[in-house]
């Protein structure tokens, strides 16, 4: 049997439905980080989340201060880009970007032969070093990503204001994700393999709607 449910209370319905799984498999959340964790699971159906999301110290509150600071948020997938409230980011004087469709990115990935959102990264930290803002990076898609901010980081030429990383899939996902881990970086990082463009955007709304 179908149950029935008014479409502006689905949601609230399935966050009822996380919480008593949550409460029937044992698992506790910490406060700080509830919110964002169920919300990942509510936009992927998979309760490894309870188990797999890494948050640095002070994660949340970190990445709150940010926002209410007016940083801006840099995505590696337009899917990301597009799942994000906007509107509520820039109720704070952020705007939300990505770089991947960009002609010149695509130009300069293809004569150097890397990844484009390897040369996203590039450019997104040119920009945040010209202009001085606060920057959030949330990477859903691509490693290549996090392993370009990593080796910025590393290169002394940039450090991310907090990385939001959990790309998905096989190559070099698991590997990137822990060369953040390995940092003083600010972050929220999901171990393994899984993750995606909707997580990414969905960790950012956490965020947002829980200032």
């Amino acid at each position: 049997m179908t149950e029935h449910v008014r479409p502006g209370d689905i949601e609230a319905r399935s966050f009822e439905i996380i919480a008593a799984e949550l409460s029937e498999r044992g698992i506790v959340l910490d406060d700080e980080k509830d919110l964002i964790i169920r919300r990942a699971i509510h936009t992927s159906a998979d309760f490894d989340y309870a188990h797999t999301l890494v948050f640095s110290d002070d994660a949340v509150r970190i990445a709150k201060d940010l926002i209410r600071a007016g940083a801006d948020i840099v995505t590696d997938t337009n899917m990301a880009l597009t799942g994000i409230n906007k509107k509520k980011l820039a109720s704070f004087g952020g705007s939300a970007r990505c770089y991947m469709a960009d002609s010149d990115v695509a130009e300069e990935a293809k004569k150097r032969e890397i990844t484009r959102a390897s040369v996203s990264m590039e450019h997104a930290a040119e920009d945040a070093k010209a202009s001085g803002k606060k920057t959030i990076f949330a990477i859903g898609n691509a490693p290549t990503a996090l392993i370009t901010l990593r080796e910025l980081y590393d290169r002394g030429i940039y450090t991310p204001d907090f990385i939001i990383g959990v790309p998905v899939g096989f190559v070099n996902v698991t590997e990137s994700k822990e060369l953040i881990l390995d940092t003083e970086i600010p972050h929220i990082v999901n171990r393994g393999r899984k993750g995606g463009s909707n997580v990414a955007a969905a960790i950012v709304n956490a965020l947002l709607y829980n200032m």
